[in-house]
């Protein structure tokens, strides 16, 4: 069972990549977390604190199609390096404002906007390059556990980024800097089984070539479909976790540190399940239930008002949320060939990306009219119905 489990890791490439971007994505967090704290610090503002984050995010909405274009026309080891240089310069150059105390909000800002735009290249590429590790039939395993590198680093990146925090502001900075050199390290010494053909064509025809492809795979628009969709119904569960903590449960730090515990083991545990149990028939059909199973869960848990009950519901829609997210990944990647996979992948990630801030602008705007219990229960019972009409009318998903 255990060797099933954790079976993408005998290969090496892929053994060596995962540890590389598990340090990196340490880095990245606890850099998250010091600038998120640093930029209220600094503004007092917390439009200035949702301002950095948008312009951290919309990058990868505005041009993650054309890094897709060129995840499938370059190397794209080559185009991973550029991107975590990028970053590092990034992370190297703000510690050294912060060091020498001239560092200024519109520093943070432009910076964090040049990340997004580096991540908007090196997403598409490090997507279509983990499949090129392993075989196929390990495709999603392989996936389920690159989605654990992360929860891992959710959970280690602000304990050691309040650790580094104490410090000074800084070191978060230079520690996520020097965590890129994994990465980097990690790029140069391994060997992908595919590597993609140098094209003439223009990068507009080539994103239409992407579109078309998803066009012609009618399961792939319901695929895409279903991520967003998915983001923007279930993820505010995560992003208003606060607000049941303090005015639901009337609760402090304290009890929102218990729901993103229970959410973050209930996470790992759903990857892990899935990468127990790989490639499989029915694939579709099960992704299918378990959203549906999703949606009663989320709506059980805006309704509970017990403590413990919620803790167990939080926990196993964590696991059900990584589960369903890793699932659908999997089937993406493994109906796309390895020569469209950048672009099909780009697109992918704007629809699942995209349907984070949509989700929480708009369900911000209804909790504040209707409360948040009110909206979230609406939430899971509108993912149920979701997952029924792909069960019951467009029966193309269940198919797979």
């Amino acid at each position: 069972m255990v060797r099933r489990t954790f079976k993408a890791f005998a290969y090496r490439d892929f053994r060596i990549m995962w540890i590389g971007a598990c340090t990196s994505s340490i880095g990245t967090l606890m850099q998250t977390f010091a600038q998120a704290w640093l930029v209220l610090q600094l503004s007092g503002s917390s439009f200035m604190l949702g301002l950095d984050s948008f312009l951290g995010s919309i990058p990868i909405v505005l041009f993650s199609l054309v890094g897709g274009v060129f995840a499938d026309r370059t190397e794209r080891q080559k185009l991973l390096l550029g991107s975590q240089f990028v970053q590092m310069f990034c992370a190297f150059l703000l510690a050294g404002l912060f060091a020498t105390g001239v560092v200024r909000i519109w520093h943070i800002l432009l910076l964090s906007f040049v990340v997004g735009t580096a991540q908007s290249f090196g997403g598409p590429a490090y997507s279509a390059l983990i499949p090129t590790l392993v075989k196929g039939e390990d495709l999603p395993n392989a996936i389920a556990l690159n989605s654990i590198q992360f929860n891992v680093a959710r959970v280690l990146g602000p304990t050691m980024g309040g650790v580094a925090l104490a410090l000074g502001a800084s070191w978060c900075f230079s520690l996520n800097g020097i965590s890129f050199i994994a990465v980097i390290i990690s790029l140069l010494i391994i060997h992908p089984h595919f590597v993609p053909t140098k094209s003439r064509e223009s990068v507009l025809f080539s994103m239409k070539e992407g579109f078309h492809f998803i066009r012609r795979q009618g399961t792939m628009e319901a695929l895409i479909v279903l991520a967003f969709m998915m983001t923007l119904l279930a993820f505010p569960l995560l992003v208003f976790l606060p607000v049941f903590a303090k005015d639901v449960f009337h609760g402090g730090p304290n009890t929102l540190v218990i729901f993103l515990v229970c959410s973050g083991i209930g996470s790992i545990c759903g990857a892990l399940t899935v990468a127990a149990l790989g490639k499989h028939k029915h694939m579709g059909l099960l992704v299918l239930v378990m959203l549906f199973g999703l949606g009663v869960l989320i709506t059980g848990f805006a309704l509970s008002r017990l403590l413990i009950l919620s803790c167990v519901l939080i926990f196993i829609s964590g696991a059900m949320l990584l589960a369903v997210f890793t699932s659908i990944g999997s089937l993406v990647q493994l109906i796309t060939p390895d020569n469209m996979r950048g672009r099909v992948l780009s697109v992918y990630n704007v629809a699942f990306r995209g349907g984070m801030p949509v989700g929480s602008l708009v369900i911000g705007a209804l909790v504040k009219q209707f409360t948040a219990p009110v909206v979230l229960a609406w939430n899971g019972a509108l993912l149920s119905l979701l997952a029924l009409y792909f069960l019951l009318v467009h029966r193309k998903v269940a198919t797979l």
